[in-house]
């Protein structure tokens, strides 16, 4: 294998041809059909008597990739006569598509009996490296782009739940008498080719389409392979031990001193003062100007070599060309934590000026946050260091993002809803710090219990990942990956490499690590606030009580586009539920009381479902009436789930209400009192339901896994 990538390489080819690819099939174990390579007619011929039956034939050259766009390919090809044209035929084709392209001859292969044509592949992605890939093959591949992706090495395990990821998965099965695949053994070629490229990083690409399975195995019936541009330099690694010695200091300092601080209103280095002073930080806060004696009622430094005592936080505050001297200094002090506010870095085209300060940091060991940030918000320390409105409502969620656009939503977010947070923190360029770090910190802090992080990339994914991994068992973690289809116009050499090009990868890999993945700005803003508030259901039956049946039908639908389970409902409870309801109202799942009804059915029957231990789960369904106003429907729901969770019976409940504007203040009140509510929407109570359930099942709460 070693010999054969590295004769590649040397012959100026990144591409391997078809008998190559075959040396590589057998020494992994992979099944392939029956072939030889004919350099000429007279050897096809031949091959195709020896192979016996009809046969396929192929072009063999190291310059076309795409063999059947090219028109070299003939199937079903059966006796002397037929194999000569064919083989004319398409070296004519590849001369005609490209005319300089070398041709070592032609494929002589077996034709594979019928049966599922699915792809298994692999692709260095920018994000998570080495990545394989499975789905529905063929050249339809690109069109129904049917494919899920894992991180490789994968397990047979893992392989086995790809073939459940995939829409098609019924098809896998076996459908109107067709028999099923052989999974396991689909699924140890997955494993296969994840081993394969775990084993040579230097392959880039590889494709096995199709893969002919059926219910007695699974055979590549063709295996491109192509070699990666040489790596990048790896970045520098931290251990866990030093990421949480290091965020420590940065989250919980015991002393700031603020680079570039001002006494001119206006000044960024005058906001960041005035917030570090009027946010109550009770530790040392040190300006550095070396203009200026006195700061705001602090004594200043010319320098921060020339500040007393240890700082554990640097904030910049001084133009991007003045960074790199700042931060030396602050290095040869052993500052361990540089906040970068200033803009004017890779984000402008200076790419150069942040490869210094980055290796200015390394030589030092300061972690570098930034630069192009707002700063961040350490709300239990009441640390507000940065240059943006103050925030001060402390609470469980830590909320990041790489944009500082985003930030200030964030902020504005979190003000008008009073979400209590326990950090905001700003990425910006991402230089050295970045998610992993962050979430590897959160993880541990016992004053958050929901991570969400608005990102447009990742520097390590695997990093990541790894950070996840570790985190979702204890708490959710939320993303909003920002740019879903940028990364499409990627060129690439084989299908599963143009298939990765697509935010494909992100959301199978997000959602391996138990990430939920929130579809828009508002969601994983809704998703952070209210997650900590709902308790972590114990099973899967939810029932929608509901006072509108057409709120009850929008309900549903909500149900199962978030998979969830709707309860069916025992004759028993049923017959419970209709005690409580109108003749004309309708028991069954949704439980539709109608809107007339006073307060006490509804709370009868939320009484009723919050006592029957067979239901998991409430979604309310609330309608605006005189009869039950909504201020009444709060209170008692409030009341209600208070009292069995004082009981010691914990069940998720959420609510939707309908009606004019005082529904608005009466979800305020339910969500204060731990149900999540809202108004004029059946769609987002329920899909915060769904994000705690994926949740629960990524932690290992519910069973599934992720």
């Amino acid at each position: 294998m070693r010999a054969l990538l590295e004769s590649v390489r040397a012959a100026g080819r990144t591409a391997l041809t078809a008998p190559e690819g075959r040396v590589i099939a057998e020494a992994y174990g992979i099944a392939v059909p029956d072939e030889e390579l004919a350099a000429d007619v007279d050897q096809a011929v031949a091959a195709a008597a020896r192979i016996g039956g009809p046969v396929v034939l192929k072009i063999v050259s190291p310059d076309i990739l795409h063999k059947t766009e090219a028109g070299g390919v003939v199937v079903g090809v059966e006796g002397a006569a037929e194999v000569r044209a064919a083989f004319h035929r398409i070296v004519a084709n590849a001369r005609a598509y490209d005319a300089g392209a070398r041709v070592t001859g032609v494929q002589v292969q077996e034709l594979l009996p019928a049966g599922r044509e699915v792809i298994v592949g692999a692709v260095t992605d920018p994000a998570f490296g080495k990545v394989v890939a499975f789905g529905l093959g063929g050249v339809l591949v690109e069109v129904l782009r049917d494919v899920t992706f894992r991180l490789a090495p994968v397990s047979v395990d893992e392989a086995l739940s790809m073939l459940g990821s995939v829409r098609s998965a019924e098809v896998l099965r076996g459908v109107r008498g067709q028999a099923g695949v052989d999974r396991r053994a689909v699924a140890e070629l997955i494993r296969r080719v994840s081993e394969l490229v775990a084993d040579f990083p230097e392959i880039g690409e590889v494709d096995l389409n199709p893969v002919i399975a059926t219910d007695r195995g699974a055979v590549a019936a063709d295996i491109r392979v192509i070699l990666a541009e040489r790596p990048q330099p790896a970045r520098r690694t931290y251990t866990r031990e030093e990421i949480l010695a290091s965020m420590r200091r940065l989250m919980q300092p015991r002393a700031v001193a603020v680079i570039g601080a001002s006494q001119e209103p206006g000044k960024i280095g005058n906001s960041v003062m005035r917030n570090l002073l009027d946010g109550g930080f009770a530790g040392e806060i040190h300006p550095v100007n070396p203009r200026a004696g006195d700061i705001l009622g602090r004594k200043a430094y010319p320098s921060i070599a020339d500040v007393p005592g240890e700082v554990d936080v640097a904030v910049f505050a001084v133009p991007a060309r003045s960074v790199a001297a700042a931060l030396e200094e602050a290095g040869r002090k052993g500052v361990p934590n540089a906040v970068l506010i200033p803009s004017g870095f890779a984000e402008t085209g200076e790419h150069a000026l942040q490869a210094e300060i980055v290796a200015i940091a390394e030589r030092h060991g300061v972690r570098l946050l930034g630069p192009n940030i707002y700063g961040y918000y350490s709300t239990w320390q009441d640390l507000c260091a940065t240059f943006c409105t103050p925030y001060d409502v402390k609470g469980p969620v830590a909320l990041t993002s790489q944009s500082g656009g985003i930030g200030m939503a964030i902020l504005g977010f979190a003000r008008t809803t009073r979400t209590g947070v326990s950090a905001i923190v700003g990425l910006g360029n991402k230089a050295d710090l970045d998610e992993d770090d962050l979430l590897t910190w959160f993880g541990e802090d016992p004053h958050t219990q929901c991570v969400a992080m608005h990102l447009e990339d990742l520097k390590d994914g695997r990093a990541f990942v790894a950070a996840a991994r570790a985190t979702v068992p204890k708490k959710p973690v939320v993303v909003l990956k920002a740019g879903r289809t940028a990364a499409g116009a990627r060129a690439a050499g084989s299908h599963t490499g143009a298939l990765a090009g697509d935010d494909a990868v992100y959301d199978d890999i997000l959602r391996q690590a138990g990430v939920i993945r929130a579809p828009g700005l508002n969601d994983m803003l809704e998703y952070a606030r209210a997650l900590p508030v709902l308790p972590t259901p114990r099973g899967d039956n939810v029932v929608i009580i509901t006072g509108a049946g057409g709120s009850g039908v929008l309900l549903s639908d909500a149900v199962t586009d978030n998979g969830l389970s709707l309860m069916e409902i025992p004759p028993d409870l049923d017959e419970a539920f209709r005690r409580f309801i109108p003749p004309f109202g309708a028991a069954g799942n949704p439980v539709d009381i109608t809107g007339g009804e006073p307060p006490s059915t509804y709370e009868a029957t939320i009484r009723l479902g919050l006592a029957d231990p067979r239901v998991h789960a409430l979604v309310l369904g609330y309608w605006h009436t005189v009869v039950t106003p909504p201020a009444a429907f709060a209170e008692l729901t409030a009341r209600v789930v208070a009292e069995f969770r004082e009981r010691g019976v914990a069940k998720p409940v959420v609510a939707s209400l309908a009606g004019d504007v005082e529904v608005e203040e009466a979800c305020r009140y339910l969500f204060e009192r731990g149900v999540v509510a809202y108004p004029y929407t059946t769609e987002m109570p329920v899909a915060v339901l769904g994000a705690k359930y994926r949740w629960a099942r990524a932690a290992g709460l519910l069973g599934g896994g992720p």
